[in-house]
């Protein structure tokens, strides 16, 4: 029972490092005994031989993103095995067998081969490896973090360029996070080794300056002897640190150096980089056969290797021919075969290309030749980073993922012109300068700017405006101009065509992706179960229904919720989407307040709400009025909606019964689409009011 659960315990890595952990810093305090500190010096020169190898095996640094920990613990526990062993070496005088035996066996029991030898080590680690290392560590680190920017917005690019799906471009921004943590952690780990080999330097002057005066002072032997027994033991102990030392060192060299550029082994590299070229082995081959032969130089070492570099020379020649002949005949066979089937190869290509046709983006934009500099980085671009912007800024305002946004040159347009295409179809268009930036100011006319440019008019809102050349820009910006870059204009233009069309824009695919999303947040049985009753398409039509009175959908919990439950009563989607327009009332209330946080209201009199009640169709969809009823009330309207503009600032929304809202809403949507249009029962209790006219017809009564 209790081995049961010694094997449960252990079966979790976390408490093993926890308790390893807490050993390492134990046996800096508790003194080891001899045999069990030879079992913990063999476990460290294993554990340096497994760090060299799976860094030598490593296809690309993030494949051992835990090595800086690593490098860490192996650091701290080399540092506890030399403070045990300088304990037993400085109490008793011996400090076990793996510590002798590198002592005697090693260094030949002579203390001055051992301490040359071990200075020798300590070397190469401190001032070649190490501060390689630490140099590249440093290097790297930097270079990562100045690329990050650049290779984020790569990454966007080639997401709102169709190149990358979503799910592509979080992965690759999960490794560009992981690769930069792992550098910069890479740039303090490499500190480690270097203090681990400055410690081991200077446990090993404290071993012998320590062991001297306790073996003549203490021990009362005679400096021969102390020298040779204390000498010996303090090289040996120090061989074997610098040893695992000196491998870790080296796997640290060889993780911040490795270069993954065909994704395999160092190995694999080495031999396809250096040893692959007949060329380069017979060059060798005639130049180690050439000093071979010359007198007073060893004959048989060099011809032993010239004879090796010359037969693998042969070799890689003999092979890069044998594939050579195999491409050759390949290449033969492959252009028979597309004699042979060149007739069906061409009907299938031309089948096709023309299903390619078929293919159509949701949106996209085209751009004439010259603003092309506009999505191009380098040349400070930044219009696919706005694009990119535009699909965030959607997402939180509306409440929909936008597709993603293709863009491409078109030499059919002229230079400096673009155009929005939706569904292939183009609905929008305007001209920009790169070179230049748009001035514009609601008040004043433009011909009273001192300054000269291009009469313009701006595409999104159509504002008069003027490009006006870089030198200029201060200029106009104290004169109360709005100035913008031409990346700004192009990104505004198609954020309003998104607000506009976004119910065109929403599929029932989009729709789904919503839903399914939804699942993760909440639970899938809790939606689930509200979509018992409802099909995706009719959620999709209600939603439609919201974005084209620019209502956004972001609170997708509450619009399922209150389909689910009216479609029990009715599904009618005009029925359903009045009363998610209710639920939602808070929110279309906030997106409708003043400056000054009341809602500006004109209402309709109710003698017109009753004629319209009555001029609508049995079915509710259509309303039919009297030709000067209805001249008469729009003459009305735009009256009063001067009046409240005028008065307040702010632009008003119209307020009507909850019967007749869709209708009045069918009524004025082509002469007032920017006019919000709601009802009373959308007024949330905390919204205060304020009516500012009132349509009132007097031959309506007639």
């Amino acid at each position: 029972m209790e081995l049961g659960k010694l094997s449960k315990l252990l079966s979790n890595n976390d408490i093993v490092l926890a308790i390893g952990l807490v050993v390492i810093v134990c046996m800096m305090v508790i003194p080891l005994p001899a045999a069990l500190l030879d079992l913990l010096l063999t476990v460290n020169i294993s554990l340096a031989v497994v760090i060299l190898l799976v860094c030598l095996y490593t296809q690309e640094p993030l494949d051992y993103s835990s090595f800086p920990t690593v490098l860490l613990i192996a650091t701290l526990f080399r540092l506890g095995l030399n403070v045990s062993s300088t304990r037993l070496i400085l109490l008793n005088g011996e400090a076990g067998n793996v510590i002798n035996s590198f002592g005697e066996f090693v260094v030949g029991g002579n203390y001055v081969v051992g301490a040359v030898i071990f200075c020798i080590l300590v070397l190469i680690n401190f001032m070649v490896i190490t501060g390689g290392a630490t140099r590249v560590a440093e290097v790297s680190a930097r270079f990562t973090l100045d690329k990050m920017p650049g290779k984020q917005l790569s990454i966007d690019a080639d997401l709102n360029s169709g190149l990358i799906n979503e799910d592509q471009a979080k992965e690759r921004r999960r490794k560009l996070e992981r690769e930069t943590d792992f550098y910069g952690t890479m740039d303090g780990a490499s500190k480690f080794v270097k203090g681990d080999a400055t410690a081991g330097i200077v446990i090993t002057i404290i071993n012998i300056v320590g062991g001297l005066i306790i073996g003549i002072i203490q021990l009362h032997m005679n400096v021969q002897t102390a020298l040779s027994t204390y000498t010996i033991l303090t090289v040996g102990d120090g061989l074997v640190s610098q040893i695992p030392a000196l491998l870790i060192s080296t796997a640290t060299g060889l993780i911040v150096s490795r270069a993954s550029g065909k994704d395999e082994s160092l190995s694999e590299d080495i031999k396809n980089e250096m040893f692959s070229d007949p060329r380069v082995l017979g060059v060798v081959a005639g130049l180690l056969g050439f000093m071979g032969i010359v007198p007073g130089m060893p004959t048989i070492p060099f011809l032993t290797i010239a004879a090796i570099a010359g037969g693998m020379a042969y070799f890689k020649a003999q092979n890069k021919k044998a594939v050579a002949k195999t491409q050759e005949a390949a290449q033969v066979a492959q252009e028979q075969q597309e004699k042979l089937g060149k007739k069906e190869k061409r009907a299938k290509a031309t089948r096709e290309s023309v299903m390619e046709l078929l293919n159509v983006d949701t949106i996209e934009i085209e751009v004439g030749y010259r603003l092309v500099q506009l999505l191009n980085v380098e040349m400070g671009g930044d219009l696919l980073e706005r694009i990119a912007q535009i699909r965030r800024q959607t997402a939180l305002d509306l409440g929909i993922v936008l597709p993603s946004i293709r863009v491409r040159d078109n030499l059919q347009l002229s230079p400096n012109s673009y155009q929005i295409k939706l569904k292939g179809v183009a609905l929008e268009s305007g001209d920009v300068y790169p070179e230049r930036y748009l001035a514009m100011c609601a008040g004043d006319p433009v011909g009273n700017l001192a300054i000269n440019g291009i009469h313009a008019i701006e595409p999104a809102f159509g504002l008069p405006a003027l490009w006006i050349e870089a030198k200029d820009k201060d200029m106009a910006e104290m004169s109360g101009y709005t100035v913008v870059s031409a990346s700004a204009v192009i990104s505004t233009h198609i954020t309003e065509v998104i607000k506009k069309c976004a119910s065109e824009i929403l599929s029932r695919y989009d729709v789904q992706q919503l839903i399914d999303n939804l699942k993760k947040e909440v639970s899938e049985d809790y939606v689930n179960d509200m979509m018992k009753d409802i099909s995706v398409g009719d959620v999709q039509i209600v939603m439609q229904n919201l974005l084209k009175e620019g209502v956004a959908v972001r609170d997708l919990k509450t619009i399922l919720e209150t389909i689910s439950l009216q479609a029990k009563i009715n599904k009618n989607p005009n029925f359903l989407t009045e009363h998610v327009r209710q639920a939602l009332s808070r929110n279309i209330c906030k997106q409708n307040l003043a400056d000054t946080g009341e809602l500006y209201v004109i209402t309709l009199a109710p003698d017109v709400e009753n004629t319209i009640a009555k001029g609508a169709s049995p079915d509710g969809q259509s309303v039919t009025l009297d030709p000067s009823f209805t001249r008469n009330m729009f003459d009305k309207m735009n009256l009063e909606l001067e009046k409240a503009i005028t008065a307040t600032g702010n632009q008003p929304v119209i307020l009507c019964s909850s019967p007749i809202r869709l209708l009045f809403r069918k009524l004025v949507e082509r002469t007032y689409p920017q006019i919000a249009i709601m009802s009373y029962n959308e007024i949330s209790p905390n919204v205060k009011v304020k009516s500012v006219g009132m349509v009132k017809i007097e031959a309506a009564k007639r």
